[in-house]
């Protein structure tokens, strides 16, 4: 009967309790995606191993929470559990940390075994934090309980808290707080909040004595707060800003005079900066190129570019010196990203417009017609499947000039094309046009394609040759078009067409990537 008082008098408080408990779930859950992306990246495989083994952690919860409130039907026993829970919160990135950073090691060198073991301990970390947190709607329902004539009334009002609760907590998490704090700081945060709650509550059902045996916890969460998120997340030689976006983890790297912008996991360079060198031999001045399929093309019939994936800039800093009167529009859907390239690459072009966008949602709402338009938002296995479809090509077809040219950058493995066949019958379906060239020492493809009748690899060679001839040899587009042509492919084999219905792009990726591992990469490794 005291129970019963106790619980009625702090009835709205269990709620809270209740909804607490299921914002902190849903944040765990996207602050381990980044935890673990840093590292790993975003796939799908890692989204997929997240979210179901936190639903096993959570079916185990609710599981416990029936028994363990049917033996002890008190408020004070729900606090206790929620009070460890909310503290094991806390400790899992501090743990995780000296793992994961042996991860990252590992995944430069892809030594798999010790990413499988690294990455598979990092998820059991989840294990006790999110089966507490589970128990607590049972154990609330089971506290409100009075009348089982009330059981589907009560149990519905617990659950749809806890729903809300996990809304708040997810659009929290992702738009607020790990862009302006961090992923560790994100973790402490809800792990003093849960604390601080449980002491609170303590108080409030009058066991006061308990918050003397755990004042240790806020205070302890506390200074792993101040001292427990020094340094980086990654020791990565010559690295000089890193930071978090709701979309990213962001590496900027120095080496001599040059900078690289590294994202995520960080195999890959997305961007590369040096103050006097413009020529990198990778795939962002293969941009500069793609008008030149088209018979008699000159540099001033370029006037408008568009990239999709404008990472740091790399390609809109070498178009502004091949193409000085052209006016670029660069697509960067992650606000954070642009920030490094303001501060790191020099993306302070007068020419350049940024929007902070979906790349194709913009390109549709552009209202623009371009003589290029760069597709560089690829890195498998992370590939936007709405930048891959039929429907998407047809937008993009229909904001090209009637000479306008389109090129993709598209990564592969040494002996697997299945991506760049998939993506070139794809784009074929659009343009009349499809050309393929390798991009030597290196695991990058560029695909061009027109609608343009005049287009032909010989058309390319012979704007090649006029330039040849004018002694430009040193030229920055002459020595992209000499790799273009130097990487020429005979064609592609049909496969499958993406549509905006079914594009199984990820599948494709993962296959490309695994293969390569226990393959090729292997081998190349020994």
């Amino acid at each position: 009967m005291n129970n019963l008082k106790i619980v009625t008098k702090n009835k709205s408080f269990l709620f809270l309790v209740v909804f607490l408990s299921g914002m902190t779930t849903m944040a765990v859950e996207f602050t381990a995606s980044r935890l673990l992306g840093n590292v790993f990246g975003t796939s799908n495989i890692v989204w997929a191993s997240i979210i179901g083994l936190i639903l096993i952690y959570l079916t185990v919860g609710y599981w416990m929470g029936g028994k363990v409130a049917d033996r002890s039907p008190k408020m004070e026993t729900m606090f206790t559990i929620i009070l460890w829970a909310g503290f094991m919160v806390g400790l899992v990135p501090i743990i995780a940390r000296p793992v994961l950073s042996f991860s990252a090691e590992a995944f430069d060198a892809l030594r798999i075994p010790m990413l499988i073991g690294s990455f598979t301990s990092v998820l059991i970390l989840f294990s006790i934090p999110i089966t507490l947190l589970g128990i607590a709607s049972p154990f609330a329902i089971r506290l409100f309980l009075k009348d089982m004539a009330e059981a589907g009334k009560i149990a519905g009002k617990i659950s749809a808290i806890s729903t809300m609760g996990s809304f708040i907590g997810t659009f929290l998490t992702v738009i607020v707080l790990i862009p302006l704090i961090g992923t560790y700081r994100t973790f402490m945060t809800f792990s003093i909040l849960m604390v601080s709650t449980m002491l609170i509550g303590f108080v409030l059902i009058k066991q006061g004595r308990k918050v003397l045996i755990y004042s240790w916890m806020p205070i302890t969460l506390i200074v792993l707060l101040v001292l427990g998120v020094k340094g980086t997340d990654k020791r990565t030689q010559g690295m000089i800003f890193e930071t978090e976006s709701a979309y990213n983890y962001i590496q900027v790297i120095q080496q001599g005079d040059y900078r690289f912008l590294r994202l995520n996991e960080g195999q890959g360079v997305h961007s590369i900066y040096h103050p006097e060198e413009y020529f990198y031999g990778g795939p962002w001045s293969q941009v500069l190129v793609a008008p030149y399929f088209i018979e008699d093309m000159s540099r001033e019939y370029v006037k408008n570019i568009a990239i999709l994936g404008l990472a740091a800039g790399t390609s809109a800093r070498q178009a502004d010196l091949v193409y000085p009167g052209a006016q670029v529009d660069g697509y960067e859907i992650d606000p954070k990203i642009v920030e490094a390239g303001e501060t790191y690459f020099g993306m302070d072009l007068p020419n350049l417009t940024v929007h902070t966008e979906d790349a194709r949602w913009g390109l549709e709402k552009s209202g623009k017609d371009y003589d290029i338009i760069s597709i560089d938002a690829y890195r498998p296995p992370y590939i936007p499947a709405h930048l891959t479809t039929q429907e998407f090509f047809t937008i993009v077809s229909d904001h090209l000039s009637r000479d306008g040219v389109m090129v993709i950058n598209v990564g592969r493995s040494p002996a697997d094309r299945v991506l760049v066949d998939a993506l070139a019958s794809t784009i074929n379906q659009v343009f009349e046009q499809v050309f393929i060239a390798d991009i030597s020492e290196s695991f990058n493809t560029m695909i061009f394609a027109t609608n343009n009748n005049t287009s032909s690899w010989q058309a390319f060679n012979r704007n090649r040759g006029k330039m040849a001839q004018q002694n430009l040899t040193d030229d920055l587009l002459v020595r992209a078009m000499n790799i273009t042509i130097q990487g020429r492919q005979p064609g592609f084999e049909k496969r499958q067409i993406f549509t905006d219905d079914h594009a199984p792009i990820e599948w494709m990726t993962n296959m490309i990537v695994l293969n390569y591992i226990f393959s090729d990469g292997m081998e190349t490794l020994q």
